[in-house]
């Protein structure tokens, strides 16, 4: 028949005191322990109302660089994309090559100059803040989006005139002068730019994102049991 489990009474106090406080040893992780106030936040922890605040707000910085950045694609797509000649004969307007590839190129260059934005936009995001975040995603995708619909309205307003009838009268019979700049594929176009921004940066974050610190209580850190070096303070008595 065996003692209680109880400390043995010559343990030194001292002793008692250092194994209650030490994190590594007999205590248990506690999941749950929130981090004392102005200390910094790990991966996984969860955010206060002030650092939710915060990345609100970088979300909406985020959100309006995008959306001004969509002018800039706007103009690229005006000088790059491929022109659709035009002629007249009088009596209707036709295409002066038609077999010609020039009206899907203006959907390509489109497509490949937001799929250009949208990796260099996830980058700088992710250089700029490396936890990432759902606001930030959401900022991220939001301001793709409405800087694709701003660069396609930037591409048409500057480019040739809507008015081809108009336009064909100006010019003269037999006179070749630009279609209109269009979008015929337009859901693709505008999803370009916020699906690939957010497809690169959570690959980014997934890769060299910070990392959760493994918990103490967990494998090697710590035991729940009694700590191993209270058998080499004494032994605990046995009773026959």
């Amino acid at each position: 028949m065996t003692a209680p489990l109880t400390p043995p009474p010559h343990e030194p106090e001292s002793q008692s005191e250092s194994r209650a406080g030490d994190p590594s040893g007999s205590q248990p992780y506690d999941p749950w322990q929130v981090p004392a106030s102005g200390s910094h936040l790990l991966p996984g922890e969860r955010l206060g109302p002030q650092e939710r605040r915060a990345e609100l707000r970088q979300a909406g910085v985020v959100a309006g660089v995008l959306t001004v950045a969509g002018v800039l694609l706007g103009l690229l797509w005006l000088w790059l994309a491929p022109r659709v000649p035009l002629v007249s004969d009088d009596t209707a307007v036709l295409l002066k090559n038609s077999e010609g590839e020039e009206a899907i190129g203006a959907d390509g260059t489109f497509v490949l100059l937001a799929l250009a934005f949208g990796l260099v936009s996830a980058v700088a995001v992710f250089l700029f803040r490396r936890r990432g975040g759902i606001p930030l995603v959401v900022g991220l995708a939001l301001g793709g989006l409405v800087g694709s619909l701003i660069a396609w309205g930037v591409g048409t307003w500057f480019g040739p005139t809507s008015d081809v009838v108009a336009h064909a009268k100006e010019v003269g019979k037999g006179v070749t002068f630009d279609a209109p700049l269009e979008l015929h594929a337009v859901g693709a176009a505008m999803l370009a730019w916020p699906v690939a921004a957010m497809i690169v940066h959570l690959g980014l974050t997934a890769l060299f994102g910070p990392r959760d610190p493994e918990p103490s209580g967990w494998g090697g850190g710590g035991s729940y049991g009694p700590s191993s070096s209270a058998g080499e303070a004494g032994e605990w008595p046995e009773r026959s």
